[in-house]
């Protein structure tokens, strides 16, 4: 094993094989959160309301894996929550966040996917227009109901609403701000939100010399209003891909 010379900070939690994966050549890899989500608990109408979606189809979509996880459940403590979801055409963005969606709903309910939340709102629209031109008809578009955070960003139910598809934001969880201060200097730091990174900031300056990676193009803009550091941008809209992508740039230098 090399001697640990550069150093990594990852904004979320990793898996321990890759921190010993990082180890082997020649990187600490170190997981510090700077955000926490916690789930909204609904009231006697907001239950009523997810049970009578529960019971019946609905074109769905989630952007997070903390909102399926909040949904699934909430339902799952609903009567007769087995069979909740049963009809849902679910569309929604990330690896994590369609792994949870197979999870709880099987894979047949996903309808479409996409890399962010704007490519996603444009694949909803191709489903919906196809929908529309084999039915031969202009009734109109379905309504989408979108389970969301206190925090979500506005691209894709902005995008949707102005193609006249309704939409109805649901919170179900919460996202709490963790400022915290550095206590080293890391070679490169991973981003995989921009809430994360607006936590992150308020309370760390950085070196010129720190790469900074981002998990998309929406995280990439928030640390660029923050930092005029480097940033690269991951691959694909996976955690693991993006700390492969940092351990490999840190390998090759």
């Amino acid at each position: 094993m090399q001697e640990n010379k550069i150093t990594l900070l990852s904004t979320r939690p990793v898996d321990a094989g890759w921190v010993a994966l990082a180890a082997e050549k020649g990187i600490f890899l170190e997981a510090v959160s700077f955000i926490e989500t916690e789930p909204i608990p609904g009231d006697e109408a907001a239950d009523l309301r997810l049970a009578d979606l529960s019971r019946m189809p609905a074109t769905i979509v989630f952007t997070s894996m903390n909102a399926v996880d909040a949904v699934a459940n909430r339902i799952s403590g609903l009567p007769d929550g087995s069979r909740s979801g049963a009809g849902w055409r679910i569309f929604c963005i990330g690896q994590a966040t369609r792994q949870r969606v197979i999870r709880y709903f099987g894979e047949p309910a996903i309808a479409g996917t996409a890399d962010s939340a704007l490519s996603l709102a444009e694949t909803i629209l191709t489903h919906f227009r196809e929908d529309s031109r084999g039915r031969g008809d202009s009734e109109g578009f379905p309504e989408v109901i979108f389970f969301c955070g206190d925090q979500r960003r506005d691209e894709l139910p902005d995008r949707l609403r102005e193609n006249s598809v309704p939409v109805t934001e649901i919170v179900v969880y919460k996202t709490i701000r963790m400022a915290r201060t550095l206590e080293r200097r890391y070679d490169g730091i991973l981003f995989f939100s921009p809430s994360a990174v607006d936590s992150f900031f308020p309370a760390n300056q950085l070196p010129e010399g720190t790469v900074l990676f981002a998990i998309g193009a929406t995280t990439a803009a928030a640390v660029r209003k923050h930092s005029s550091n480097r940033v690269i941008i991951g691959e694909s809209p996976a955690k693991e891909i993006l700390i492969g992508q940092a351990i490999e740039f840190f390998t090759k230098i």
